[in-house]
């Protein structure tokens, strides 16, 4: 079982045509890409057409049509509707697009979205940067583009693309419940700018009045903190198990052990009782903006 923090690992190289580059780590996402690839050019063999010539009809180069039907580059959907058009597919290459939906993201985001589409409760602590369930877009990307070395654009897009899927947990029926306490100088931080942290901030307030999130700030005056030892995650699942992850216990990784997730459940109830309730958080973060 998996478990990454805010999302922002690295990947390896940069793209320089439309679509994303294959993570060869990430097993199940090589063998879905090899079999749309081997799909696409099934279809433009069977309709009498070059690589080259399908680039051309569809506006692409004749290399990156390559590249896509030997599984190195991962296409976007848009390449997806054009291939279906130009070789007259009828629909069935377009249709795999929710195949690719499912891979384009990096593998650490994908099982990071499917524990927390499973979770009923979702409690975390952050020290550094907002939770990145709370993130607007704009603050996202003002984070990745203080990352070195630099992403690529078409790295920051899947990046965002990927943390803002992971949002969707908001849309869910029935609701999990979220508690979130956030490091106060992670609401002070202008990320990208004066309007990109008001925006956040807004944020903040809008998510904090739905009835199954609680957000609280840890003021830095604190004399005792529990949480110096960085990030806390603990997801808790309907069957009763859980998983959760701290950076400052068992090495960071995650961990299912009752024993061991009591020590960080402990640690995580600790920030939440020394930190300002939600409703003084609201508050301060008001206030925050206020400022700004």
């Amino acid at each position: 079982m998996g478990m990454v923090g805010d999302g922002t690992e690295r990947g390896n190289g940069g793209v320089d045509e439309p679509g994303w580059e294959v993570d060869p780590d990430d097993e199940s996402g090589v063998a879905v890409v090899a079999a749309v690839g081997r799909q696409i050019r099934a279809w433009r063999e069977a309709a009498g057409m070059r690589a080259g010539e399908l680039g051309s009809v569809m506006g692409y180069g004749e290399d990156l049509v390559y590249k896509v039907e030997g599984g190195r580059r991962i296409p976007r959907p848009e390449f997806m509707d054009a291939v279906d058009l130009a070789v007259g597919a009828e629909g069935k290459l377009a249709a795999m697009k929710a195949d690719i939906a499912e891979v384009r993201y990096p593998k650490k985001i994908r099982d990071l979205a499917k524990l927390e589409a499973r979770a009923v409760e979702v409690d975390a602590y952050h020290n550094h940067n907002i939770n990145g369930l709370l993130q607007t877009e704009g603050h996202m990307r003002a984070l990745f583009a203080s990352w070195l070395p630099a992403y690529t654009l078409d790295e920051m897009d899947r990046m965002v693309a990927a943390r803002l899927a992971r949002q969707s947990i908001f849309e869910r029926d029935p609701l999990p419940t979220l508690s979130s306490a956030q490091e106060e100088v992670t609401i002070r931080h202008p990320v990208g700018g004066r309007m990109v942290w008001r925006r956040q901030l807004e944020r903040l307030l809008e998510i904090g009045q739905m009835r199954n999130v609680a957000i609280q700030v840890m003021p830095t005056h604190r004399e005792e903190h529990p949480g110096t030892g960085g990030l806390i995650e603990v997801l808790k699942f309907p069957d009763g198990s859980a998983v959760g992850r701290s950076d400052g216990a068992f090495g960071g990784r995650p961990v299912s052990d009752p024993k061991q997730l009591r020590i960080i459940e402990s640690r995580c109830g600790m920030i939440r009782a020394q930190a300002l309730n939600p409703r003084e958080s609201r508050d301060f973060i008001e206030q925050v903006l206020g400022e700004t």
